[in-house]
């Protein structure tokens, strides 16, 4: 299976987890693009130019942030554009159950040893990413041009709505019944999960309109 054109975005403050990162990434074969950012701020200003097929955040670019921004917030905004996996201290994992359980995020403990554990990780979403792209067959339709941009913001910008109303919701959970809260939690689960399938059938969708194209 050939993953030439395939990027993997790493997002890192610290210098010595990128490259170690990347010496972990080239050692398991080194067949896709690597782009880095040492910041969130140059993450958002960069990755939607990328279209990433993943994106490792790693907690030292949002501890580093300008903004004060929370993990929780920094992932899900990521998520928008390609699945991420997250290092960040154990403890972090419950606050992303939600992301990681709808399918769009995976997590590695920042401990001793980790980078191995992520770069695998990346490795496997790159490679799933691959299979679904060969799995998905469009028609060879010259009017189906903008399917892909229909998908995005016919479907995802609605999916993107109710995710952060229901995040705003979720931000009161003090002040509502534990029935309301468990419902919520299963609206942001599956807002996420479809968003992620979205992106993944505009993303296919993209490379086969590519490679149909006459040269």
């Amino acid at each position: 299976m050939s993953l030439r054109g395939r990027t993997i975005f790493i997002i890192s403050a610290d210098l010595a987890v990128m490259q170690g990162c990347i010496q972990e990434l080239d050692a398991s074969g080194g067949h896709c693009l690597i782009r880095t950012a040492s910041s969130l701020e140059q993450a958002r200003r960069e990755i939607h130019r990328t279209t990433p097929s993943v994106a490792f955040l790693d907690e030292s670019a949002v501890d580093a942030s300008n903004g004060g921004e929370s993990l929780e917030s920094a992932v899900a905004l990521l998520t928008e554009t390609s699945p991420v996996v997250v290092a960040a201290a154990p403890e972090k994992q419950a606050s992303l159950a939600f992301l990681i359980t709808s399918g769009a995020v995976d997590f590695v403990a920042r401990t001793d040893h980790f980078l191995p554990i992520a770069a695998g990780l990346l490795d496997r979403r790159v490679r799933l990413a691959e299979r679904i792209s060969g799995m998905i067959q469009f028609p060879s339709n010259d009017l189906a041009g903008d399917f892909a941009e229909i998908l995005r913001h016919e479907v995802n910008n609605p999916l993107t709505g109710i995710l952060g109303n229901t995040e705003l919701l979720l931000a009161r959970r003090d002040r509502l019944p534990p029935g309301a809260v468990e419902r919520l939690e299963t609206i942001a689960e599956l807002a996420v999960r479809l968003r992620e399938t979205v992106r993944r059938l505009s993303n296919a969708w993209e490379e086969h309109h590519e490679t149909a194209r006459p040269a």
